[in-house]
């Protein structure tokens, strides 16, 4: 079984692909409206009050808070087979088999489809809190939401080639490069302002994110930081310690912790 998480509600789904769910009714937590479409569900995404489960027939079935993404009706004839779902705090984006992209839930915050009904070529969707960043088959980002919350990467357009991830703070994106340099964009009090360790950010392998931080693991096994100094951006004081780093993993409220290889 897996469990999934809004803000006041939980959704979990077992093998089979049943979904039983509990809490505050306005945050997903009756289901009962559409129980008996859920069924083979493959994956359940979440928003704050709301929540979207993914067919194993393509088709998404939601419920919860309809301004956070709860009523699909709106684009349920376009969700054909859907084959993954990524979510903001208060909308869906789903990627669909022909690799275009269907929204909904809050327009200010990635929701309206407008904005992405001439995305073709998605491979993979990324989101902050407010806004949603897809890179596309030919290593490009389209970004779209709130723009001080990523939805806007005009100032970096031109950077962002060869794009090969993207991982996302509360507000923030970073965008590691084929050639192992990082590209940051959004709120720069969440790390979407990389300038201070901009020269330091080459031969990078893996970038991991807190709320308002992010840490970046290059493959001589050191780390760069950047961000607020409370949230982890500031790794000056053990960066004697950080030698032969293997994975990091973010604290859900602020902060990183390092596996070494001895």
């Amino acid at each position: 079984a897996t469990i999934a998480a809004s803000d006041g509600a939980f959704a979990v789904w077992c093998i089979g692909g049943h979904v039983v769910t509990w809490g505050d009714g306005q945050c997903g937590g009756d289901s009962d409206v559409v129980k008996d479409q859920l069924t083979h569900v493959l994956k359940v995404q979440t928003t704050g009050k709301a929540f979207a489960a993914l067919k194993s027939d393509g088709k998404v079935v939601c419920w919860g808070h309809p301004n956070f993404g709860g009523d699909n009706r709106r684009v349920q004839h376009l969700l054909d087979k859907a084959q993954d779902i990524q979510a903001t705090r208060h909308a869906f984006a789903a990627i669909l088999e022909d690799s275009s992209v269907i929204a909904w839930g809050d327009p200010t915050s990635g929701g309206s489809n407008s904005d992405v009904y001439r995305l073709k070529g998605v491979e993979q969707i990324q989101s902050t809190d407010r806004a949603f960043a897809a890179i596309l088959s030919n290593g490009t980002v389209a970004t779209w939401g709130m723009g001080d919350s990523g939805g806007d990467c005009g100032e970096v357009q031109d950077l962002l080639r060869q794009v090969q991830e993207i991982q996302a703070s509360a507000r923030a994106f970073a965008a590691l490069l084929a050639d192992g340099s990082v590209v940051t964009w959004g709120d720069r009090s969440y790390g979407g302002d990389s300038r201070r360790v901009q020269p330091e950010l080459v031969n990078v392998r893996q970038i991991a994110a807190s709320e308002r931080a992010f840490a970046a693991i290059r493959h001589d096994g050191s780390v760069v930081c950047w961000g607020p100094a409370e949230y982890g951006g500031d790794s000056r004081m053990v960066r004697h310690l950080l030698v032969d780093v293997r994975e990091i993993q973010a604290a859900r409220d602020g902060g990183f912790a390092a596996l070494l290889g001895n």
